[in-house]
């Protein structure tokens, strides 16, 4: 055990040493890019460096659980869940072949824009084609059991909203076993801290932020929310307040149990704990859920909504009949045609402009990413 420690220990030192290089050799963008001399061969260099630092990432996670799971015994359903699991993302592989082309090359995505000093703190974002006007704005955190979570997951969202006039900011941050929870709730208050403060320079709009999450993503961003809250009433000093968050949407989250530090990590119990001046200052609260949610059952978000009406929050609860836990935020999109969640938030974002609505109307159907047969047979082996 002590030489695998070392080991993981210095693949960790390797790997924020070779962030705080290709940090120094890139600036940070301090407002939106747009077509200059040579830039051609800056965007090449970008996408190396931006393949070299996911490489480098997966590599070091993939290692590091390795030995995770070598310490915990892998039996015979670690085998079976990882099998599903492979042949679930061979199933779907058209569908993120195409997303990660449109990832990789579409002039509307800025990857990997540094938000903080550790290696994971940089984030995507998502821009409208047409930049006439400031545009609001979801900093998403994305999901990944707090093991495998990367900014990139949030492609398939981000295109959609940003096809509808909202710009989209996929927050990365530390997984396990590279940081603890409290680590990944940092990581996130800082990528959120920086859009509040930076986002007008990319065409946002500071006055129109929205924060998501998904799964494990949406505990983090709930528990940064509720955090930041409880500092702000108590007079503590923020790098971004919760009054600029115009409303929090929580997809198929929960809370992460642990003994020690579930009172602090479970925002449902900083919300039964907290001062009414704590809970005035929160924005609206959506919470949305699948009901045949095995990974995370709906009931978690249902207890959370009561817990937080009971305090005197601003909560619904959306319920998504028939749906698993990766339903709504991967088959659905990848399926075409309606996307309910995405109309779902747009609802929320534009519910005072008619305008807006108006326009989100008459956008492009999304067209069908993956054959039908091949997302009914991914859902009956779907791990998740």
């Amino acid at each position: 055990m002590r030489a695998s420690d070392e080991e993981a220990s210095a693949l960790l030192e390797r790997s924020d040493s070779a962030g705080r290089r290709r940090r120094s050799a890139s600036p940070v963008w301090s407002a939106p890019p747009g077509p200059r001399p040579g830039s051609l061969r800056r965007q090449s260099s970008s996408f190396r460096e931006d393949v070299g630092h996911a490489a480098s990432e997966t590599y070091l996670v993939s290692r590091l659980t390795i030995k995770l799971l070598h310490c915990l015994g892998i039996g015979y359903r670690w085998m079976s869940q990882l099998l599903a699991l492979t042949i679930y993302a061979i199933l779907l592989m058209p569908g993120f072949i195409q997303v990660g082309y449109y990832y990789f090359f579409s002039s509307q995505v800025r990857r990997s824009i540094v938000y903080g000093d550790q290696p994971r703190n940089r984030l995507d974002l998502y821009i409208p084609e047409d930049s006439s006007r400031p545009y609001p704005v979801v900093a998403f955190v994305t999901g990944g059991a707090w093991i495998i979570g990367y900014k990139a997951w949030g492609a398939l969202l981000g295109r959609r909203l940003a096809e509808r006039g909202i710009i989209v900011a996929c927050i990365d941050y530390r997984n396990f076993p590279q940081g603890t929870i409290g680590d990944m709730v940092i990581d996130a208050s800082q990528g959120i801290s920086f859009v509040c403060n930076n986002i007008a320079n990319y065409g946002g709009d500071p006055n129109q932020i929205y924060l998501m999450g998904q799964s494990a993503g949406a505990h983090i961003a709930a528990c940064a929310l509720m955090e930041q809250a409880v500092k702000e009433s108590g007079g503590h000093p923020v790098s971004w307040s919760v009054t600029q968050i115009k409303a929090y949407f929580g997809l198929s989250g929960g809370i992460m149990e642990g003994e020690e530090s579930l009172s602090r990590y479970s925002p449902e119990i900083v919300a039964k704990t907290s001062s009414a001046e704590t809970i005035a200052l929160l924005p609206l609260i959506v919470l949305m859920h699948g009901t045949e949610d095995y990974s995370i059952p709906s009931s978690a978000s249902k207890t959370f909504v009561d817990v937080l009406q009971q305090a005197g929050a601003q909560a619904r609860l959306l319920l998504y009949e028939g749906k698993t836990h990766t339903d709504i935020f991967l088959q659905d999109p990848l399926r075409g045609g309606r996307d309910p969640l995405v109309e779902d938030v747009l609802s929320v974002i534009h519910a005072d402009d008619a305008i807006a609505r108006q326009k989100v109307a008459l956008a492009p159907t999304p067209r069908r990413l993956v054959f039908e047969w091949q997302l009914k047979l991914a859902r009956q082996i779907s791990p998740f």
